[in-house]
């Protein structure tokens, strides 16, 4: 084999071993502090702040689970996490399409002005307008309830942006060609563009479900009755008063509150990937 033959061999080689080792490695890094999660949430509230530390419980207490039923609602939280997330993901896909389609395909004035200040609102930090949104929220007389958390969160600049990027990238052909044929901007928002943009819908879709459902700050401010609680907030119970709880049980509630994100990821992670993989090409 030649010289040349021989450097371009293990010079490919070895960038595949090196990128595949940096793959494993970062793997590591993500995964480690979820397995500690799992590892901790079995041990007893004394081993829990053992110190060397052990990645392995001596007693595995799975009590622990059972206990986050007999102290916490987790049952009524976990039906209000989804109705809050379920009514965000939809309203933020709702409004999040309509706009997206028109700023994208449909000529106004202004447009350009609006859509500016649209993503103008990407850079002011939520904490700066809670205190006007709770004013408002109360004003309606929908304070203490699920829908003071659903509606607040429908509106997303970051959704807006992300479905008009789809929509420029469909050929606007299409657009022509249905006009042709008597298609009014409805019929071809809905049968054409809409369905072409799924890849857009699907990740945004999946963001705004992780971001809702591990939502604390609004409810803590919003929600007062303990039958409202959603699951971040009841898990809050388990702390304790000055964080005197036991962190295994706290930790064993996260792990039960994990498992609807990885059932939602581990479905969606093809679609999520197409998405991106779409996105990189044609942006």
């Amino acid at each position: 084999m030649a010289p040349k033959r021989i450097f371009t061999y293990l010079y490919y080689n070895i960038g595949r071993w090196t990128l595949l080792l940096g793959l494993f490695l970062g793997s590591i890094i993500i995964v480690a502090p979820i397995a500690w999660t799992f590892s901790t949430s079995l041990r007893t509230p004394y081993e829990s702040f053992g110190v060397p530390p052990k990645w392995l419980p001596t007693d595995f207490a799975y009590q622990n689970y059972v206990n986050i039923f007999n102290k916490t609602p987790f049952l009524r939280a976990f039906g209000n996490s989804v109705f809050v997330t379920t009514c965000t993901v939809i309203g933020q896909l709702t409004t999040a399409a309509m706009a997206g389609y028109a700023f994208a395909r449909l000529k106004f004035p202004g447009s350009s002005v609006i859509f500016g200040l649209v993503l103008a609102t990407l850079m002011m930090p939520f904490h700066a307008t809670i205190v006007p949104v709770y004013m408002l929220i109360s004003y309606i007389g929908l304070s203490d309830t699920l829908w003071s958390l659903v509606l607040p969160s429908i509106p997303t600049a970051f959704g807006t942006f992300l479905l008009r990027q789809y929509f420029l990238q469909i050929p606007v052909e299409y657009e022509e060609a249905a006009v042709l044929d008597g298609a009014s901007q409805w019929y071809i928002f809905l049968r054409i563009y809409l369905p072409l943009a799924r890849p857009g819908l699907f990740i945004l879709a999946i963001l705004s479900f992780n971001s809702t459902w591990n939502e604390f700050f609004r409810p803590l401010i919003f929600i007062r009755s303990n039958s409202l609680y959603t699951i971040p907030l009841s898990l809050n119970q388990l702390r304790g008063i000055q964080g005197t709880g036991s962190m295994s049980g706290v930790l064993a509630g996260v792990v039960l509150s994990m498992l609807p994100v990885i059932v939602i990821y581990s479905f969606g992670q093809r679609y999520l990937i197409e998405g991106i993989n779409v996105g990189g090409v044609k942006g």
